[in-house]
């Protein structure tokens, strides 16, 4: 496939060009309660060309090596329009010219598993789910999405790498009289479908949970201090902080270029940050970008002061900074945009214990059900929560919303506990799906947050 690749980059009269082509194969089956919804099995392939010339980069999206030329006359005309249009020439960062193929590292390939075995590991989680008299209804889904990928520049870049990502994700909803209760049940990840077999005590206690919360009460609205666990502590660093980080979201705005400058000070001592997609069996792994690009972890933020960014080539050269490897696609439809790969607080120095002693009175809260972000201001569902009384858990809360304001939370973080946590299901809507983007933390500890609840 390469040499295809080599063959439509030489005929690009270009400043610089590369070719990305992409098979991918997707398994999407699901149950609502008993009953089978959904059985499917697609494959479908394409090319995404980029094209730098006279100043302006443009992407064209083919999917017959026929459409070539059409592709490299289109994108060459488009680029040299953006660029006379443009008050800033693009410019790319200079990267390693580098040939590598990467296989993943499987435990058990799903390539090699039939719609029939995985429809029958769907079906014992979701009748397990269903064993229990108040529980009303499930929605459970299996996914798996395989990209096979090759790339190649008009540098000499030329990178083989498949990745593999298995899910099975969805609701369990319990009701009595008038009330109804979900929660959220998840595994999977981007080292096989091993991941997803032996899981019967997750599905048994996401049931109990769904069960008992029908007892809980609801949540006293007010400012409280609260321990996040490590999923809803990842949630936040995701959807708060992370997405401040990438560079294409605030390089046309001076003042959150301005906040989010390196050097600032933006949390409290106890608070480090980093995006790691090179960990390895992790949801967020890969070794190179949509711009043959190798990745690389970057810290973030150390000891609260802001330490780097995530670049594309383009950003990277435009803000003068290191690039990152963070510039992906969706899929063989899309030219990449920069996204977080594994994004997590680092573990600190406290235990958990010590966190609840701390905080004296407060709330534990566990667990995200949803959420949004309005600029730096956030809203956030947490599945359930404890009171915490004296240092101690007392009763389960629950019908919880947590909202704030970034630069005021994270001011507002004294304790960081050594459990750090990596998600097993992500994923990130920014512009195009990215079913890998993987978040986390330890448990966190953070003054004064504002808790809605009924």
């Amino acid at each position: 496939m390469h040499k295809e690749l080599e063959s439509i980059l030489a005929r690009a009269d270009v400043d610089y060009a590369d070719v990305r082509y992409e098979v991918k194969q997707t398994t999407d089956i699901g149950f609502s309660g008993k009953e089978l919804t959904g059985l499917s099995s697609c494959s479908a392939d394409g090319y995404v060309l980029r094209v730098l010339k006279d100043g302006g980069l443009a992407t064209v999206a083919f999917t017959s090596p026929s459409d070539a030329d059409r592709a490299l006359a289109a994108a060459s005309t488009n680029a040299s329009l953006i660029g006379r249009h443009s008050k800033r020439p693009v410019e790319l960062a200079k990267t390693d010219v580098v040939e590598d193929v990467i296989e993943p590292n499987l435990d058990e390939d799903p390539r090699e598993r039939t719609v029939e075995e995985k429809l029958d590991l769907l079906r014992r989680y979701n009748e397990l789910a269903h064993d229990h008299s108040k529980v009303a209804t499930t929605n459970i889904t299996y996914a798996d999405v395989v990209r096979e990928k090759w790339f190649a520049s008009t540098e000499g870049t030329r990178v083989r790498e498949d990745l593999v990502t298995v899910r099975i994700s969805g609701t369990i909803t319990t009701s009595e009289g008038d009330l109804t209760q979900s929660v959220r049940v998840g595994m999977g990840g981007s080292d096989g479908m091993g991941r997803l077999r032996g899981r019967e005590d997750l599905v048994e206690d996401r049931k109990k949970l769904a069960v008992d919360l029908l007892q809980a009460e609801p949540v006293k609205g007010g400012a409280h201090s609260v321990v996040l666990d490590q999923q809803l502590a990842g949630v936040f660093t995701h959807e708060a902080f992370g997405h401040f980080s990438e560079a294409d979201l605030i390089e046309d705005s001076p003042t959150m270029r301005d906040k989010m400058r390196l050097g600032a000070k933006l949390g409290t001592d106890v608070l480090c940050i980093k995006d790691d997609p090179t960990i390895k069996n992790q949801l967020g792994f890969y070794r190179y970008d949509d711009e043959g690009v190798r990745a690389r972890p970057v810290q973030l933020m150390k000891n609260g002061e802001l330490t780097g960014r995530l670049h594309s080539r383009r950003t990277a050269a435009a803000f003068g900074e290191p690039l990152s490897g963070h510039c992906i696609a969706e899929d063989y439809r899309y030219a990449p945009i920069i996204r977080m790969g594994t994004i997590f607080i680092e573990p600190g120095e406290d235990s958990f214990d010590e966190l609840l002693e701390r905080m004296g009175d407060g709330l534990y809260l566990v667990s995200h059900m949803g959420g949004q972000t309005s600029g730096e201001n956030f809203t956030f569902g947490a599945q359930y929560g404890f009171e915490v009384k004296g240092g101690k858990l007392g009763k389960m809360v629950r019908d919880i919303n947590i909202s704030g304001n970034l630069y005021t939370t994270l001011k507002s973080i004294r304790g960081v506990t050594g459990d750090l946590k990596l998600g097993e299901i992500g994923g990130c809507g920014k512009g195009q799906l990215n079913v890998r983007s993987c978040y986390g933390a330890p448990h966190v500890l953070i003054d004064g947050v504002v808790i809605g609840g009924r």
